[in-house]
């Protein structure tokens, strides 16, 4: 007796829940591997855009936005989290032999980035997945710019604390974020697939790329985004969640 999601599911549902294995893959290996681990958190992101795509070219199904956020959950929520968490823990030297301050105050913080991550997840399939902006940063885009700031070299903890703790805000404010045109979200893949191919080139160029791309669509495009002026015809690809 074949599985029930045998012909049900789609070739891009099929992109989805490899995306969910990546986030599981990344948070094994992140005690190993810190910047292999961040390189499959980035190889989720280009999988998180691709099953927009082949949505759109093979059509979806009605599992697919439901499957889309839960693997979400693994490869930008969880996998991230753990992630930092490995890097402040080693970069303070906090040990596990008994709960002290500074091990609580790191995993209430990182709690906190899953917990506002599913709250996310939760609300943009709930009521942004139809329209062209969403509100709180993408937990994609958090997850971006945590593994390029890991793969760039910035592992100072207070720093990737900080951060972490910002997106626990962040990412359920109601900052109005726009979907990326099609063309700006290829040139993001692009810088993507150079970030996790070739890290280490010419000084870690394509990882402080995809940092400073990832920051300027952050603080500037609920601004000054000019996808609204040329949303008119193109079918945004990217997904927002």
């Amino acid at each position: 007796m074949l599985p029930r999601f045998v012909g049900r599911l789609g070739v891009a549902d099929a992109v989805t829940i490899a995306n969910a294995a990546l986030g599981f893959v990344a948070v094994v290996v992140a005690v190993v591997d810190i910047d292999l681990a961040a390189r499959l958190i980035l190889l989720a992101a280009i999988a998180d855009g691709l099953d927009g795509i082949l949505a759109r070219r093979y059509g979806g199904t009605d599992a697919g936005p439901y499957l889309d956020s839960l693997a979400d959950v693994a490869s930008f929520a969880v996998a991230p989290a753990v992630l930092s968490f490995v890097v402040v823990t080693d970069g303070f030297g906090i040990g596990f032999e008994s709960i002290t301050p500074e091990l609580l105050l790191v995993t209430v913080v990182c709690a906190l980035f899953v917990a506002m991550a599913v709250t996310r997840l939760g609300m943009y399939t709930a009521y942004d997945i139809a329209g062209s902006h969403t509100e709180g940063v993408q937990t994609t885009l958090a997850a971006t710019v945590l593994g390029a700031a890991i793969l760039a070299g910035e592992l100072r903890p207070w720093l990737v604390l900080a951060v972490t703790g910002a997106f626990c805000y962040l990412m359920v404010s109601r900052i109005r974020y726009p979907d990326l045109l099609a063309r700006d979200a290829a040139i993001m893949g692009v810088v993507h697939a150079l970030a996790i191919l070739v890290p280490d080139f010419a000084g870690r160029t394509f990882p402080y790329a995809l940092l400073t791309l990832g920051l300027a669509y952050m603080t500037c495009s609920p601004w000054l985004y000019w996808g609204d002026a040329e949303r008119t015809g193109e079918v945004d690809v990217h997904g927002n969640a």
